[in-house]
């Protein structure tokens, strides 16, 4: 029960009580599969860049936890695409922060770096809207739910929950590979642009097998041990 209890907690902190919604490797296959196929299905003037950058948009979100406003603001000149890290501009409520992409995705951004050049060329935005514009927040979530809704009917999802996945994805790789607790989710933390170490330590909580092993290991003093650990961004 208590683990109910601290995920309560944590959301409605967060996201006011939203439960955010665990990703099966199914689920996120399908849907990526329904980006990829965007360009079949929709004939208008946005097709060319719709087609080009939602496929993209989506699996940056997916494999580097970004907020989805980070996401869609990025200037080209945010992104180095020759080592792969991402400055995220510090914006109203966020720090600024870095972020490095995994290979995969940096040969992916490469390549939509030619391509959608060519359809908007010498571009001020990395995502650019058609008249190289940032994109707004019901564009993310209009063409969320467009090829989440499809590939996934009846399932609740919204984009933001591509960012709890990233975070969670990462704490259940450390099980069973050595704790170094402290370094660890300091990384995470910066990564992810929180502005205090326990923004990232509530997803702790949304761990079940994870907020399980502490608790098991702490004899139940849960609570007690884990805001001790408080790193401040400079």
């Amino acid at each position: 029960r208590i683990i109910d209890f601290e995920v309560q907690i944590f959301c409605a902190r967060e996201h006011n009580n939203y439960f955010p919604h665990f990703f099966s490797d199914d689920e996120l296959q399908r849907f990526f599969e329904e980006c990829d196929r965007i360009g079949e299905r929709r004939r208008n003037r946005n097709t060319d860049n719709n087609k080009l950058t939602v496929p993209v948009f989506f699996r940056f979100l997916y494999s580097t936890g970004i907020r989805t406003t980070g996401a869609r603001l990025l200037k080209r000149t945010d992104v180095n695409l020759q080592n792969g890290v991402v400055s995220v501009e510090k914006t109203k409520g966020y720090h600024q922060h870095y972020i490095v992409m995994h290979d995969s995705m940096l040969a992916l951004m490469r390549k939509y770096d030619e391509a959608i050049d060519v359809v908007i060329p010498n571009r001020l935005y990395f995502f650019p809207a058609s008249k190289d514009t940032g994109h707004d927040g019901g564009w993310v979530t209009r063409n969320f739910h467009i090829n989440w809704d499809k590939s996934n009917p009846g399932v609740p999802a919204v984009p933001y929950d591509l960012r709890h996945y990233y975070a969670i994805t990462n704490i259940n790789a450390w099980v069973n590979k050595g704790f170094e607790f402290d370094t660890r989710v300091h990384y995470l933390s910066k990564s992810m642009g929180h502005s205090t170490i326990k923004s990232t330590l509530g997803y702790y909580n949304l761990v079940p097998y994870m907020a399980e092993l502490i608790y098991e290991k702490t004899n139940g003093d849960m609570e007690n041990m884990i805001p001790e650990i408080m790193y401040e961004e400079s």
